[in-house]
């Protein structure tokens, strides 16, 4: 016989989709699951929790009371590692673009390098000129001016 009234076909649910005998009766599964997100916090009670359990060899208890894999473990260790609590709280997804100041700065900055190589090479091949000249014994026009042909 069922929770409510004399009939023993109705049977009540809870809202977790089990009836008063144990079984599953509501299996609609969600199209798209969502991720999981775990705070820094949890991340970091977690890990510490896990080091304590390490010595009794409780980790495996602990990693299945809460849902958890020993790759999210290794991960976490790994982030905490690199950059502390920051990098435990670090955020999935694209970054934010940056604003166009900025691209336009990183264009400029790679131009001038790539003027400073040409001029560079451009003063080289003129002291390579310089000597070949002094090596044949052409005399060269030297203007100490502004470098322009008047």
């Amino acid at each position: 016989m069922g929770l409510m009234g004399s009939s023993s076909n109705h049977r009540s649910i809870n809202d977790a989709g089990v009836d008063d005998t144990g079984r599953i009766t509501d299996v609609e599964v969600e199209a798209k699951p969502r991720r999981r997100r775990f705070s820094a916090d949890y991340k970091l009670k977690i890990l510490r929790e896990a080091d304590e359990l390490a010595k009794s060899g409780g980790v495996g208890e602990l990693l299945r009371r809460e849902g958890l894999y020993s790759s999210h473990l290794a991960a976490w260790r790994r982030e905490c590692e690199q950059g502390g609590l920051d990098a435990l709280s670090k955020k999935r997804g694209r970054k934010a673009t940056a604003d166009p100041s900025a691209k336009q700065v990183k264009q400029l900055t790679s131009e001038v390098a790539r003027l400073r190589r040409r001029l560079a090479q451009a003063e080289a091949i003129i002291d390579v000129q310089k000597k070949i000249a002094g090596l044949l014994g052409i005399p060269l026009k030297t203007d100490d001016s502004d470098g322009n042909d008047s």
